[in-house]
């Protein structure tokens, strides 16, 4: 049977948020021109119950946080649902000196109905999030919120679950790898994720998203599952449009673990080729979950 190398992240399924989570899309930032340091965050709003909101930005560059206390407009509590919302930070107040094309702006909007983000995990706002890619081009990807671990599976989680799953009546192609216990676990099939998904499901007292005899998913569920691929690609950039990364458009050994090579002009890393503090033992090179930072949603690596 062929074996793959598979670094999961799961997801609770659509039952385990609200239906009238808000939503924020067309989220654009443009500073004023004129050397003015005054820069306008636009975004809309739809929630379907019609509740104030409670709307909060983060700034980012290159995934550092940037102050942003000085702050104005359709921000805050009591903001009502529409289209063409508007915020205006005063960089020149809270980052006097700073000069970047990197800073990202994530807005977010709560309805007070948002239960509790489950430990382990993060809540992915839902919106639309468009542009286009230097390698892709352009793509638009929606989707509705929802919650994703915010690492990958480690070997310690995955091992907890299978022992668990093994005693319950389940059966696994694969045992699965992992490098230590707070590594990704690796080497398992998507049909070994499959039913761990529905094992860990069981386990928590969820209702499990996948049927084992047609492998069909149950996206009602409130159990774990894999991301779609619009899920996966949305939470993955973190906010950030139209950028090949998502910090930006370059990539070093400090941001990620992967082979660096000189043959790509967006590869800016002074150290070439595996990465150099986590290249050692066995193939795959895996870092310890965590090990880098986190995008503009929370989740890491």
């Amino acid at each position: 049977m062929r074996r793959t190398v598979f670094w999961a992240a799961i997801m609770l399924g659509a039952g385990a948020c609200l239906a009238g989570d808000p939503v924020v899309s067309n989220v654009r930032a443009l500073q004023r021109g004129g050397g003015s340091r005054l820069v306008d965050i636009r975004y809309d709003a739809a929630d379907t119950d019609g509740d104030r909101l409670s709307v909060t930005v983060t700034l980012t560059d290159n995934g550092a946080p940037v102050p942003a206390a000085s702050v104005t407009g359709d921000i805050g509590a009591g903001v009502r649902p529409g289209t063409g919302k508007q915020i205006v930070w005063d960089a020149g107040a809270d980052w006097s000196g700073n000069l970047s094309e990197n800073v990202r702006a994530t807005v977010t909007a709560d309805d007070g109905r948002t239960p509790a983000v489950p430990q382990g995990m993060v809540r992915i706002p839902g919106g639309t999030n468009s542009g286009t890619d230097p390698d892709f081009g352009a793509y638009s990807l929606t989707v509705e919120a929802f919650y994703m671990d915010a690492t990958e599976v480690t070997k310690a989680k995955w091992d907890e679950v299978y022992a668990w799953a093994i005693a319950h009546g389940y059966s696994f192609d694969h045992v699965g790898s992992g490098k230590a216990a707070n590594h990704p676990v690796h080497t398992v099939s998507w049909y070994d994720v499959v039913k761990w998904c529905n094992a860990r499901s069981e386990k928590e007292g969820r209702t499990p998203c996948y049927n084992l005899s047609t492998w069909a998913c149950d996206f009602a569920a409130n159990g774990y599952r894999l991301p779609t691929v619009a899920e996966w690609v949305y939470a993955a950039r973190g906010g950030q449009s139209g950028r090949r990364f998502p910090w930006g458009d370059t990539i070093t050994h400090s941001q990620a673990n992967y082979y660096s090579s000189s043959s790509y002009s967006y590869d800016v890393s002074p150290t070439r080729g595996s990465h150099p503090t986590y290249a050692t033992g066995g193939y795959p090179y895996t870092s310890p979950a965590g090990a880098f930072a986190a995008n503009g949603y929370g989740l890491y690596d």
